[in-house]
């Protein structure tokens, strides 16, 4: 699909072995973004398995219950303030900095934030009005009033550091967006929870804590964006504002990103309407571990989009080929880890949080399948995404939407958190084998090619030896015995795929790495014999 700019000082098309140079660097590209997101994904979830097992333990299942349907609705608003335009930042920053446009980067920029953050306001001074009827009339929790009048507040600073986190990774700046993003506002709120639980700890100071690390992670993008890209500079003077591309683009994104953000809360929703809200806290939870196999995916969704957009922009389809090849084998093979030690050992995982949050093991093996049928379709979405298919992405969101909705509703009050799970799962692969489709169909575009069978048949292997040291030894609930196991099922996972060989591409960025660390040591002292790496 031709750009909604109009590609300037490049060639309609390029010598082979010039395209093959550019998918080479788009591949690396992504790698080392990937890198830094996903390193940046890895301390935020740590970070959050301490944060969950804190707040589990100083509120309880209840508490925790109500904390989550209030950053829920907190996440909604924001997400309709957002309007489309942190994945516009992405895509048009990309493609006018890869341009040499700084006047249309400046415009970009004016646009997503200042829109937003008007937006912001709006919809925070909306959901302070509408707290009571949401938190007595929906789920018939006065509790859950004050929690959603403090959260107001913050819904312009949720709103703001989604598009500013759009805009660092449009610039290609994936350790700016990981720092702020990650670190700092991960950082913050294990920092005070930690200093307010020597205190004593309810559920509107563990909500203060989210809105105060939020703020900071906020203020953290503005002081990064700022270095990449000086603010201070006038706002009609060497400017240019695509206002017409830029919300042709995001428009059909707001709608799909609010109707992403509901699909996302839907299960917590429903949950807590149509069962008790200790089911809403053993949901949660169970959620929030299988976002570790998350952390990987999403490190590689996100640092790909620039580089599909520039890819796209140059109309070089080898390129994008290449990675949307490499980037499915990547997401589907660090998936399979996570899988494996979730669906053979999810009640020791479980354990560890309370006695009463082993009810949702069921829920975590489902979760956990649907979350490899996700990595094994790679970054279909983001490929409709970034090659300016936002239409198709809304009707691809809507039938997700739809899925979900009438799978939970005719699920959870049959058989409850097991129903939502199961729900996810069908929805999942369902729309995944859509998208796939639809990337064949617009782009001509397929992510399976030689050597994808080499994470299948690992990850095969390694649960057959699960399972049989499961059966052999069971582990019960003993959190010990099962990471030992687990370290086993791993090696044998990482021994498969090594003994499988590693295809080019992933040779490719191993060598990069090895270089850099090889500089980053020092100078060699003397001279390395032939050897392979």
């Amino acid at each position: 699909m031709p750009s909604e700019i109009a590609p300037s000082g490049h060639r309609a098309s390029a010598p082979e072995d010039e395209r093959t140079t550019r998918g080479q660097e788009a591949i690396l590209a992504s790698a080392k973004g990937g890198g830094f997101l996903a390193g940046g994904s890895a301390f935020e979830f740590g970070s959050r398995f301490v944060i969950s097992l804190l707040l589990a333990r100083l509120i309880a299942a209840d508490g925790y219950g109500l904390y989550n349907l209030a950053i829920s609705a907190a996440t909604i608003f924001a997400g309709i303030s957002a309007m489309g335009l942190d994945d516009a930042m992405v895509r048009y920053i990309a493609i006018m900095s890869r341009r040499g446009d700084p006047p249309g980067v400046w415009g970009t920029i004016q646009l997503g934030v200042g829109v937003s953050t008007v937006a912001g306001i709006g919809m925070g001074a909306t959901l302070y009005v509408a707290a009571t009827p949401i938190a007595v009339g929906m789920f018939e929790e006065p509790r859950l009033t004050p929690l959603l009048h403090l959260l107001a507040f913050v819904v312009p600073f949720l709103t703001m550091s989604n598009v500013l986190t759009g805009c660092a990774r449009g610039f290609g700046r994936m350790d700016h967006a990981a720092f702020a993003e990650n670190v700092v506002q991960s950082t913050v709120r294990m920092a005070l929870l930690a200093l307010l639980a020597l205190t004593g700890m309810d559920v509107f100071t563990a909500v203060a804590v989210f809105a105060i690390s939020d703020v900071a992670s906020s203020l953290t993008l503005v002081l990064l964006l700022n270095r990449e890209f000086p603010l201070r500079r006038p706002l009609r003077r060497d400017v240019r504002r695509d206002t017409r591309q830029v919300f042709s683009f995001a428009l059909p994104l707001w709608l799909s990103g609010l109707l992403n953000q509901f699909r996302k809360n839907i299960e917590t929703v429903m949950l807590g309407a149509l069962t008790a809200v200790a089911d809403v806290g053993v949901y949660a939870v169970v959620t929030k571990i299988n976002l570790a196999s998350h952390v990987v995916y999403r490190a590689i969704i996100v640092s790909v989009k620039p580089v599909l957009a520039s890819l796209s922009d140059q109309k070089d389809h080898e390129g994008l080929t290449q990675v949307y090849t490499a980037a499915t084998r990547w997401t589907l093979a660090l998936n399979v880890p996570f899988f494996l030690i979730s669906v053979l050992y999810p009640e020791p995982i479980l354990r560890v949080f309370g006695a009463s949050f082993t009810a949702g093991a069921g829920a975590l093996v489902l979760l956990a399948i649907a979350e490899l049928v996700i990595a094994g379709t790679g970054i279909c979405g983001s490929i409709i995404d970034m090659t300016g298919h936002t239409r198709l992405k809304l009707a691809n969101t809507v039938l997700w939407i739809v899925l979900l909705l009438a799978a939970n509703a005719l699920l959870i009050p049959r058989w409850g958190l097991l129903g939502a799970a199961a729900a996810s799962l069908i929805a999942a692969v369902t729309i995944n084998v859509v998208r796939l489709v639809e990337v064949w169909v617009v782009e001509r575009l397929s992510p399976y090619r030689n050597g994808f069978w080499k994470p299948v048949v690992a990850a095969a292997g390694a649960l057959g030896v699960g399972l049989v040291l499961r059966a052999v030894e069971p582990v019960h609930h003993s959190i010990v015995a099962a990471a030992l196991q687990g370290a086993v099922v791993i090696a044998v996972y990482a021994t498969l795929i090594a003994t499988f060989g590693f295809a080019p591409e992933d040779r490719m960025v191993y060598e990069r790495i090895r270089r850099k660390l090889r500089r980053a040591s020092g100078p060699a002292r003397g001279h390395a014999g032939p050897g392979r790496s």
